[in-house]
Order: C-alpha cells, then sequence, then structure tokens
C-alpha cells in the first residue's frame, strides 16, 4: 500500500482550487484546538483533566503514538488478509482468487460496497436519514472497478490484531474515564479509503435514541475511537464541527445551504500519523471527503457507550434490528472485552492487563482460545446501537 504521498494532492475538477484552499485553512483551525498529546495520567492513575477538558470541549481529541511499531505491523498483517479476501464483486461467493470470499456466509450487516469516489449515504433515506446532504462525488479514474468496498463491520471477528488493540489498557482506561467505570461496547468497523476510490462520507450525527431525551447531554451516544494504521490526513480524514455534540440535534441541511457548499467553514480535520488514535463524540456533526489523494487511511473504529444510555433503552435500529438491551443482551455483547483483553495479555505481556469493572465484580474470567475464536461469527449481531 502506498501510504506516503503528500496531503493535499487532490483533484476536484473545476473545484480543485478551493478544496485545497479549505484542506489548508482546514489543517490550521485544527492545530489550533490544543486537543491533541499522549494519554496522560495524574499521580493517582486517573486520566488527566487537561485532556477530558479539550474532548468535552472539542468534541474530539487525538491521542499520539498510542500504538507500537509491532502492533501496527501485526494489523498491517491482518488488514492486508483481509483486503485479500473481499468478494470478487458484491455478492459474491468467492474472492478473486477463488477462495470462499471473506464474510460471504455472515449474516450480520458486514460488508458496504460504494462506487469509486462516491456517497452511498448522502441525500438518502439510509441509516433512518440521518446523512441528508449529498457530498461532492469527483470522477474516478477509467480503470476504476465498478464498485469498493469501503466499510466492515463485525470486524474484530476478522483480525486478532484489532482485537487486541481492543484490549488496550490505555484505551479502555479513558473509556472508563469518559463513560464511567460500568461503560458498555457499541460496535467495531474498518473504515477503509483507498486512494483515488475511497467513499465519502455525508456530513451527520451519530446516535438515534437519546435526543429528545429530558436527561440528554454532550455525552448521551457515547464515542469512537478511532485509530489510524497509515495515519489521516485533511485529504482522507474525518473532519468534525467542534463543539457540535453540545448543542443537540443538528440541521445540517441548513448548515450547508447557508455555507453554499458542503465544505462546511468551521469544520477541522482529525490529523493523525500512524499510530495515533482520536476519540470521537458520537453527536459532533462529522463526516469525510471522497479520497482523491494518493494516501490510504485505514481506520480501525471501536465505540463504547455509558451503561445508563443503554439499559432498558430500545435501540434505534440503524446497526441491526431494534431490541430492548437488557442486563443479559449487555453482558454477552460485553464478553468481547473480556477476550480482547486476554488476547492482548498473550501478545504483551510485559503490559499490565485492564480490569473491567463489571467483569470483576460478577467474577468472570475470559479466555482467547479457539473455542472463543469461533465463537465470534457474527458478533455484531449483538451490537448495542443507540
Amino acid at each position: 500500500m502506498n501510504h506516503s504521498a503528500t496531503t493535499l494532492e487532490v483533484e476536484y475538477g473545476s473545484e480543485g482550487a478551493a478544496m485545497q484552499a479549505y484542506l489548508r485553512a482546514g489543517e490550521q483551525r485544527a492545530h489550533a484546538l490544543g486537543n491533541r498529546g499522549p494519554i496522560r495520567r495524574t499521580a493517582d492513575g486517573r486520566l488527566h483533566p487537561e485532556i477530558l477538558e479539550a474532548y468535552w470541549r472539542c468534541g474530539f481529541y487525538v491521542f499520539e503514538g498510542v500504538v507500537g511499531t509491532a502492533e501496527l505491523a501485526d494489523i498491517e498483517a491482518d488488514i492486508q488478509t483481509v483486503l485479500d479476501r473481499l468478494p470478487a464483486e458484491r455478492g459474491a461467493a468467492l474472492d478473486a482468487k477463488g477462495r470462499p470470499a471473506l464474510a460471504a456466509d455472515n449474516k450480520a450487516a458486514t460488508l458496504f460496497w460504494a462506487r469509486p469516489l462516491g456517497d452511498p449515504f448522502g441525500g438518502t433515506a439510509l441509516a433512518n436519514g440521518r446523512h441528508p446532504v449529498k457530498m461532492f462525488e469527483p470522477t474516478p479514474d477509467a480503470d476504476a472497478p465498478k464498485e469498493v468496498v469501503y466499510l466492515i463491520l463485525g470486524s474484530l471477528q476478522f483480525s486478532e490484531a484489532a482485537l487486541r488493540l481492543y484490549g488496550h489498557p490505555g484505551l479502555l482506561a479513558v473509556a472508563a474515564a469518559v463513560n464511567g467505570d460500568d461503560f458498555t461496547p457499541f460496535n467495531e468497523a474498518f473504515f477503509i479509503k483507498e486512494p483515488g476510490r475511497g467513499a465519502s462520507v455525508a456530513w451527520h450525527q451519530d446516535g438515534v435514541t437519546h435526543w429528545n431525551s429530558p436527561e440528554w447531554d454532550q455525552g448521551s451516544h457515547g464515542f469512537n475511537f478511532m485509530a489510524q494504521l497509515y495515519g489521516c490526513t485533511a485529504a482522507n480524514g474525518v473532519w468534525v464541527v467542534p463543539g457540535s455534540h453540545q448543542r443537540g440535534k443538528a440541521d445540517i441541511k441548513a448548515m450547508v445551504a447557508a455555507a453554499g457548499t458542503e465544505r462546511l467553514p468551521d469544520a477541522v480535520p482529525i490529523l493523525c500519523k500512524p499510530g495515533d488514535v482520536a476519540i470521537t463524540n458520537r453527536q459532533t456533526v462529522h463526516g469525510s471527503f471522497a479520497n482523491t489523494s494518493r494516501d490510504w487511511r485505514v481506520t480501525l473504529n471501536f465505540g463504547f457507550h455509558r451503561r445508563r444510555s443503554v439499559l432498558g433503552v430500545k435501540g434505534g435500529g440503524v446497526h441491526n434490528a431494534p431490541a430492548v438491551y437488557d442486563e443479559a443482551r449487555i453482558r454477552e455483547r460485553a464478553r468481547i472485552i473480556g477476550y480482547a483483553i486476554d488476547a492482548r495479555r498473550q501478545r504483551f505481556p510485559e503490559e499490565t492487563p485492564f480490569a473491567y469493572r463489571p467483569h470483576v465484580e460478577a467474577g468472570e474470567t475470559y479466555r482467547w482460545d479457539a473455542a472463543a475464536k469461533a465463537g465470534m461469527k457474527d458478533y455484531n449481531l449483538l451490537d448495542l446501537s443507540i
């Protein structure tokens, strides 16, 4: 994979100059926010309050240097295997080499396809219509395929390296600091932004269930971690409107209309180097442009919720069939945290594993082995989607 090209080499036709200026200005705004740095803790082991202040102020934070060289190599090897095993085309049972394709027999929604540089969700009723405005769709090269996979859900069943990252003690400590020691899972995914082909994700806010709740606040719909294998740039990364997570449900159509373009003037890009991990509030207005740059973006996405936002709540139906999430459902979905912690312990024995409070209090132990691996198939049917 070529991931060494410059940040701002884009081809947007007659809009190319305006797009380049927008990307550069966005970079400047992003660097001025003061919301990036390593994971830092206080003397008593708590996440440093300056990090929490910046996260709640901006709606996102970039943790620098979280994933080391050896772990990045593990992840890259798994990602290359995943990409090599994708179906030859949408609906195909075999990959390009005639082998059984990845996820061909999965029941859960797993592989999402799009036209190269397209916007599959914008301006449609998909995902409860939460992407109300279509993004600009550049013209791909003539030799581009008809469709590409840009999103893979249930990603932990396809990559032990991704599962081990999910059990990272520093990141799980951040989850506990933001969502409480009894935090719950949400879902996991790979976002694949191939150079010259990667699809856009239209401006949207995640979350369905709590917008009109009297208990709604800036953290009601949880957050996503976004770990970057190759880093991300203004040209291929996610953009966020800082502070938008605090203001309730946004009228995105009106925002775009006021700007006269989908290039929202207050948005900033999440800028990361390889091994950086961003935390992004799901209530922010965020999206990404089609990847016309020369750079790959491979993002390992995994999210977490507050338990009180999930327990007894009927899911929003975006990631799976609507259901009321009871203790049994949460406990079953959270077993993945236990497997991830043990898988990481086996690979990185020098680390102190994270202690997930619900498992500790229940006296539950989880072992990552062949049986656990076999039980991961379609685990994302139990995603806790609010």
